[in-house]
């Protein structure tokens, strides 16, 4: 359906490089991104999560796609309040004294997160220039429930983002029946993307509140969400009987006239382009 992208949370991670979805002769950096952009008109980059992103990256990623293919960028977990590893900040930002195996954002002097914030717009302008940048993902942790300061924080993350922002909730009190349109209220004064999500313990709600763009984004079903693994926790492959109540509900959001963005975050091997597949052919069988 126009106006509907479907795509994967990465395109490289080492599971789905080996699994045999990439032809051969499309192996390597390059190739794999080329023939993911040959099958999707969209993306989302998880790797700046985990490291501030490299605007010599950006450039190459602009220049191996296609015009009109578009990168949402997920915020590095400084930004948005995750713990982190101290080797994932620049040598030069890293805290005087003895090393941390791992910070939180509280620890960092303010001049520090400053200069994170323009190292992670720095990183991210090529893609911008481009004009193949989505939109930037601030998925806040379990632990941020509402509140004032929870509200102030992502009205700081917007003035701060300088580009179009989504935001993604893991506790679901934001979603719950007694705060949901309060949630929504908040977010659409301030035009942002409120994230859908496709998760155990999470309301499956689908609600536009920026003119601009909606994205769902869909992390499985396994029994060990919140306990297992990494692995464990996004091991899981969708079936069409599981994705076709989404169907509609992505529908309707491209009925108020944004764009949307529908991201298979189940990264186990092929499983999310799988299932990006899949929802692909649903969505255009109707």
């Amino acid at each position: 359906m126009t106006g509907i992208l479907v795509g994967a949370c990465s395109w490289a991670n080492p599971e789905l490089a080996s699994s045999g979805w990439y032809p051969p002769g499309s192996r390597d950096a390059e190739g794999r991104l080329r023939h993911y952009a040959s099958r999707f008109p969209v993306v989302e980059v998880d790797s700046t999560y985990y490291a501030l992103p490299s605007a010599h990256n950006s450039r190459l990623w602009a220049g191996r796609t296609p015009a009109g293919f578009t990168f949402d960028v997920k915020a590095f977990a400084a930004l948005t309040g995750h713990p982190f590893p101290a080797r994932a900040l620049p040598a030069e930002l890293r805290p005087v004294g003895p090393p941390a195996a791992r910070l939180r954002p509280s620890e960092l002097p303010e001049a520090i997160l400053d200069e994170l914030w323009a190292r992670f717009h720095a990183g991210i302008e090529p893609l911008r220039a481009a004009g193949r940048l989505g939109s930037v993902l601030f998925q806040f942790p379990p632990w941020f429930r509402p509140g004032a300061a929870a509200r102030a924080r992502i009205e700081e993350c917007r003035k701060r983002a300088e580009v179009p922002i989504t935001v993604e909730f893991r506790h679901p009190s934001w979603l719950s029946d007694g705060q949901l349109d309060d949630t929504l209220r908040f977010l659409s004064e301030l035009q942002i993307a409120l994230v859908g999500v496709d998760a155990p313990g999470m309301p499956a709600v689908a609600e536009a509140t920026s003119p601009q763009l909606s994205v769902v984004r869909f992390h499985g079903r396994s029994p060990h969400w919140g306990t297992g693994s990494k692995e464990e926790r996004y091991r899981h492959r969708y079936t069409a009987e599981e994705l076709e109540p989404w169907v509609p509900r992505l529908r309707a959001l491209a009925r108020h006239g944004a764009r949307v963005h529908a991201l298979f975050n189940n990264c186990c091997g092929d499983a999310a382009v799988r299932a990006a597949e899949t929802m692909a052919q649903l969505l255009a069988a109707r």
